[in-house]
């Protein structure tokens, strides 16, 4: 008799019912399989929605914006600039009262209506002058900051990209600019070509620019040894392509905490003038000025004085703390050093406690 009619115990059919049930589900998952490719689309689906998230989540060129509203520094100076900028832009057209109206009948009012801060000594209205005022200090720390920025760029770029010998020598006329005080400055021209506002900007704006040019210029020459900026060379781009493409964006965060501190300097220095006689004008309505009129009488109507010296104190904060939030928001190291974090604690498994 054959092997084929050999009886087999029970155990071993067992075993070959066991083995041919494996090498059936075998073959219905192999990769020919509807099982199989159904997994494999879904993973393929799933590899491209991942894809796609990738992509969603690329920085777009407002994704700094997001990022500064994030920060509590970086909201609360947006609040207080915008808030005088609005403030500046509305006064341009319309005030409470005309802020140099004289209304005898009214003096040293309080707080109330119409007048919701009070009026001063000649009965003008407060408000209207804290309105009238946040147009000369915009108009001064924009001035200036434009100012700031030519200058400091300027020099920044002359001694960082140029030949050794003019590196040199605008090193050396930094070091001496920068020796004088802004606010000296100020004074000493305020002194022989008279107050006026374009002297407080120049002053503050050429001051500035040399200590941003200072700052800057050694981010410009570490920045200038990096991989990018060769290759940028190689690739034929001149060097003001260069230094807008390529340099700026990297030393843009050391640049705008300098410029946002420039503007805040600007105005105190329209304030300090102002106060001292050097400033703006008497016929120009001025924070600082308003504040030396209401000074002497602080022991009488304290109350008067706390207006102008509150908006002096806000502006000059919400610009520093705006300054900081943008260093942050625009820093491309912090950006992606954020990024890889938030990354790796995306991709860290959960611990079940």
């Amino acid at each position: 008799m054959s092997d084929d009619t050999t009886p087999r115990s029970a155990p071993d059919a067992a075993a070959d019912a066991a083995r041919s049930e494996n090498s059936r589900s075998a073959g219905a998952s192999g990769p020919n399989s509807p099982t199989s490719a159904t997994f494999s689309d879904r993973g393929a689906r799933e590899g491209r929605l991942g894809d796609r998230d990738d992509s969603d989540r690329a920085p777009s060129r407002w994704a700094w914006l997001g990022r500064l509203w994030s920060l509590s520094t970086g909201r609360f100076g947006l609040i207080v600039v915008a808030v005088i900028l609005l403030t500046a832009i509305v006064a341009a057209f319309w005030t409470p009262f005309p802020p140099q109206q004289v209304d005898i009948a009214n003096r040293w009012a309080g707080p109330g209506w119409p007048h919701v801060l009070g009026t001063d000594g000649s009965g003008r209205d407060i408000l209207s002058l804290l309105m009238a005022g946040a147009r000369t200090t915009v108009f001064v720390a924009i001035g200036a900051g434009v100012v700031a920025t030519v200058v400091g760029v300027a020099l920044a770029a002359l001694g960082a990209l140029t030949a050794r010998w003019i590196r040199e020598s605008v090193a050396v006329l930094v070091d001496i600019l920068i020796a004088f005080p802004v606010l000296i400055i100020a004074m000493m021209i305020s002194a022989v070509f008279g107050g006026s506002l374009w002297v407080v900007i120049w002053a503050v704006g050429i001051g500035f620019g040399v200590n941003i040019a200072r700052v800057t210029r050694p981010e410009l020459r570490r920045v200038l040894h990096s991989d990018f900026v060769l290759a940028g060379k190689a690739s034929g781009l001149t060097p003001a392509q260069n230094l807008l493409r390529h340099l700026m964006p990297n030393v843009a965060p050391v640049f705008i905490v300098q410029l946002s501190w420039g503007m805040a300097v600007a105005v105190l220095a329209e304030a300090g003038l102002s106060y001292l006689g050097v400033g703006a004008p008497p016929t120009e309505p001025s924070w600082g000025l308003l504040l030396a009129q209401l000074q002497q009488y602080i022991t009488v109507h304290p109350l008067s004085v706390i207006w102008p010296g509150l908006a002096i104190t806000f502006t000059v904060l919400g610009l520093n703390l705006l300054g900081d939030g943008l260093r942050e928001a625009t820093d491309p190291t912090l950006t992606r050093a954020n990024r890889a974090r938030r990354a790796a604690e995306s991709h860290m498994p959960e611990v079940v406690s």
